[in-house]
């Protein structure tokens, strides 16, 4: 997949929709959108932390659309609430980037706890079911519809202190992909208009973490702009070329 600065043409007034959008990955998604002319729309639960990072994004491109709600994304229905006022609001939604993360993990396969995997469930595999569903409608009723998964290498090769963590991502990626099946029958011979992707990292890095540990090479880390960057680059190919993939930013295990 190229990584290179997408034109803007394919995302200009499209309205995209950021899940996690106060995570560093979060952050770097709305400043690339709303640099190639996208009116952005982010949720997450941490109200403090999505308020810095849509004045950040409104800062540093000025003029641009870029707003924030406090969404519940474990709530079904306040998810398709907030989907629902978003298409309401600005008339379509073309896309739903899903950035909510979380990581845990043991030094061997037997301390594996299972408290892990309930946390894992909620954050990683819940929040993809709920957006998933509540955003089907609009991405299809669009003319460029794209639903993002971030996924991680461990998803398809797990090791013994990451279970939790791999089952989470195989599960969450195996339901885009149902939504993918679900965009490609709806396109009928055509083909599908709206599509249903996965982006795979190794694990990302960010500014904050090479600071904290000036030393650390982050060996295969993607950074997080790099994945802005690859996430504003979907838009640029068909929806018959992405739909159902799994786009790899790192070498495949």
């Amino acid at each position: 997949m190229t990584n290179g600065i997408s034109n803007g043409g394919a995302l200009e007034g499209a309205v995209v929709a950021v899940a996690g959008a106060a995570g560093p990955a979060g952050r770097a998604a709305l400043l690339r959108l709303a640099e190639a002319g996208a009116t952005v729309v982010g949720a997450d639960a941490n109200a403090a932390g999505l308020a810095e990072a849509v004045d950040a994004a409104r800062y540093a491109h000025g003029g641009a659309t870029v707003i924030g709600d406090t969404v519940d994304l474990l709530d079904l229905e306040a998810t398709r609430g907030w989907a629902d006022k978003t298409e309401k609001e600005f008339g379509r939604i073309d896309g739903m980037v899903h950035l909510v993360g979380g990581w845990r993990g043991s030094a061997t396969f037997a301390e594996t706890s299972l408290a892990d995997w309930d946390l894992l469930e909620k954050l990683l595999i819940r929040t993809v079911q709920h957006t998933s569903l509540a955003f089907q409608a609009p991405l299809q009723r669009s003319d460029r519809g794209r639903y993002l998964l971030i996924s991680a290498a461990g998803a398809s090769q797990p090791t013994a202190g990451n279970a939790a963590y791999a089952a989470s991502k195989a599960a969450a990626e195996a339901w885009t992909l149902a939504l993918a099946d679900a965009f490609r029958k709806a396109g009928g011979d055509e083909g599908p208009r709206s599509a249903a992707a996965i982006l795979v990292v190794k694990a990302l890095v960010h500014d904050a973490m090479r600071a904290e540990r000036p030393n650390a090479k982050f060996a295969g880390f993607t950074d997080v702009k790099e994945l802005a960057d690859a996430i504003a680059g979907v838009w640029d190919r068909p929806a018959r070329e992405v739909n159902g993939q799994r786009l790899w930013l790192t070498p495949k295990p």
